[in-house]
């Protein structure tokens, strides 16, 4: 029942966003109504097979636009990459401090609820670390839902960007061949990676086996856009569920935590995008969607959108990612040496 409670809010969702002509419905629609439902005590649940299978579509999709001119783009990147780490060891830096003293956090919750990697990455460390997973999961769900619902207002004041473009072709224009090999890319791709212990498996796995396949020449489409529709629906209603089973402590600690954090974001954000744009080193649109440090599945959603350019925001993402699953373990080896 709560996943059939999910479905049928995310739907309403969907429906109203479009009678309204709200922009993303099928991403903010089933986000809004799910949280609502959550903070309304409705019990809600996702498919989390499933959900993992439609960012494999996303996966596709970014890989599918890295053709090799798009590549021999990558080396102008660099001094916007070198960025990435900054960002990060300064969101550490303010962030950390201010669920440790002003929310007296402890450490491992304080640190995996600072940093801006993989949801479900975060709350395995941070278990392991010995954090409280539900303070940390609402913060995580609370830093994308705030980013997700910002900023599509933020490229539609800012640059006027079209939310309305279909994500791709409709289905029934690309040919059946070429359907297939994105079938077999997002499958083989998802396969390998979760066997290698790639972290974001269901996305980076698809992506890199269907970026080989676009290079040789081989795919020549990104999905249809029923496909990224359907990928929006269902990772919008499991940003929303997770909402689920939250009580008032939780919201007068942990999400009014979050939201102060949110704002922290915020303002690194507007500091390294105007930075970035300031010194000409990219578009400022681009900047935003390669720093604003929300989802990957659901910034990618974003940039296939507005029309952006989806390999410069994919790249920052995935390094930004890599560093902080990287630096997690230091950092708690190192809390570990300071109290033992």
């Amino acid at each position: 029942m709560p996943i059939a409670y999910s479905f049928i809010l995310a739907l309403v969702g969907v429906a109203v966003f479009h009678f309204f002509s709200l922009p993303l419905p099928w991403l903010l629609g089933p986000i809004t109504f799910c949280l609502f439902g959550a903070l309304a005590g409705v019990p809600l649940g996702g498919f989390k097979r499933l959900n993992a299978g439609m960012r494999t579509i996303l996966g596709v999709a970014v890989g599918a636009t890295l053709t090799p001119a798009v590549i021999a783009t990558f080396p102008s990147m660099w001094p916007t990459l070198l960025l990435v780490p900054v960002k990060v060891f300064a969101i550490g830096a303010l962030g950390i401090p201010y669920f440790l003293y002003f929310w007296r956090y402890d450490f491992p919750t304080a640190y995996y609820a600072t940093m801006p990697g993989g949801l479900q990455d975060m709350l395995v460390f941070g278990e392991e670390a010995g954090g409280n997973v539900r303070a940390m999961s609402l913060v995580h769900a609370t830093r994308v839902l705030v980013l997700v619902v910002a900023l599509p207002f933020l490229l539609k004041g800012l640059w006027d960007a079209d939310l309305t473009n279909p994500p791709g072709a409709p289905v029934g224009s690309l040919p059946l061949h070429q359907l297939g090999l994105m079938v077999v890319c997002a499958m083989t791709g998802w396969w390998a990676a979760v066997r290698v212990g790639l972290f974001g498996a269901s996305i980076l796995g698809p992506l890199i086996v269907t970026a080989l396949a676009a290079m040789i020449g081989l795919l020549e489409h990104r999905p249809p856009a029923e496909a990224i529709w359907a990928a929006q629906f269902f990772i919008g209603m499991t940003v929303g569920s997770k909402y689920a089973g939250i009580t008032f402590a939780e919201v007068r600690r942990d999400l009014v935590a979050a939201l102060g954090y949110c704002g922290i974001l915020a303002v690194l954000t507007v500091i390294f995008v105007e930075l970035i744009f300031g010194f000409g080193l990219a578009p400022g649109q681009e900047a935003l969607l390669a720093f604003a440090p929300g989802g990957q599945a659901e910034l990618t959603v974003l940039a296939l959108i507005v029309g952006a350019d989806v390999a410069f925001v994919v790249a920052h993402h995935v390094l930004r990612i890599f560093v902080v699953i990287l630096g997690a373990p230091i950092a708690m080896r190192i809390f570990r040496a300071k109290i033992s």
